[in-house]
C-alpha cells in the first residue's frame, strides 16, 4: 500500500494505524496544501487531499474509514470492534465523532486564524469555531473519567482518530483549554510506541523530500505570532 501524507494532516490517522498493525506500505510525504504544491496528488485523488491510501482494491480517501477498513482486514490485532459486539456502537459513534465533531470545526479556527491572507482572516469566525470546538470536548472528557479508552475497554483505532483530533488542537494552540482528563488521556496515547513510530516515519520522509518536519498548522501559527 502507498499512503499519500502532509506532516500531521488528517492522514497521519492512517499512518498511525499502519504502524500500530506493522503493516508495510510506502509513504509520500507532500508539502501542504498538496493540490498548491505536488500535481501529482490529482492523479491519485482528484481532489488533491490527504490521506489518499492506495490499495490493492482501489484508493480511499477519508482518514477516519481507512482506520476502521484496516483494523477489519487485521481483526487478529485487536484495533476494531466486531459486528454484533455490544461496544460496537459506540465504537463507530467515536470514529465518526472525531471526524465530523472535533475535527471539523478545527479546520476552520486553523484557516480563519492563521492560514488566511491577513486581509481574509476572520477573528470572530476564527473565535466561534474555537468554542465549538470545546465545547464539543465535553462528551469526550465525560466518557474518559471512568475509563482509560473510548470504547470496548481497550486501545481501538477509534483512539486513534480521537486522539488525532486533540492533537491538531493542540498543534493550533487550544489545548491550554483542555480538561485534565483530556490532557492525560493525550499524553498516555501519544505515549504509545506505534504513535512515536508514525511520528519518526513522517520526518524522515520529510526530511528525505526536502520538506520541513513542522506541522503546518505550527508553521502557520508561529508565523502569525511572530508578527503579531
Amino acid at each position: 500500500m502507498k499512503l499519500w501524507h502532509c506532516m500531521d494532516a488528517r492522514s497521519f490517522r492512517v499512518l498511525w494505524a499502519l504502524e500500530e498493525l506493522h503493516l508495510p506500505y510506502e509513504l509520500e510525504v507532500l508539502a501542504f496544501p498538496p493540490r498548491s504544491h505536488d500535481k501529482r496528488i490529482f492523479t491519485v485523488n482528484p481532489l488533491g487531499t490527504v490521506p489518499a491510501l492506495e490499495t490493492p482494491n482501489g484508493v480511499m480517501t477519508e482518514s477516519s474509514a481507512i482506520c476502521e477498513w484496516l483494523a477489519e482486514q487485521h481483526p487478529e490485532a485487536g484495533l476494531g470492534v466486531a459486528v454484533g459486539s455490544p461496544d460496537r456502537p459506540a465504537y463507530l459513534n467515536w470514529l465518526h465523532h472525531a471526524d465530523t465533531t472535533l475535527t471539523f470545526p478545527q479546520t476552520l479556527y486553523l484557516r480563519y486564524r492563521y492560514l488566511e491572507d491577513p486581509e481574509r482572516r476572520q477573528p470572530q469566525v476564527a473565535e466561534d469555531y474555537r468554542r465549538w470546538f470545546l465545547g464539543r470536548l465535553k462528551l469526550l472528557a465525560s466518557v474518559l473519567e471512568t475509563q482509560a479508552f473510548v470504547c470496548a475497554g481497550r486501545f481501538t483505532v477509534a483512539d486513534i482518530c480521537v486522539t488525532y483530533a486533540l492533537s491538531l488542537g493542540e498543534d493550533v494552540g487550544l489545548a491550554a483549554d483542555f480538561a485534565p482528563v483530556l490532557q492525560a488521556y493525550l499524553a498516555r496515547m501519544t505515549d504509545r510506541l506505534g504513535w512515536q513510530r508514525a511520528k519518526a516515519a513522517q520526518r524522515d520522509a520529510a526530511r528525505a523530500a526536502g520538506l520541513a518536519t513542522e506541522a503546518p498548522a505550527q508553521l502557520a501559527r508561529a508565523a502569525v505570532d511572530d508578527v503579531s
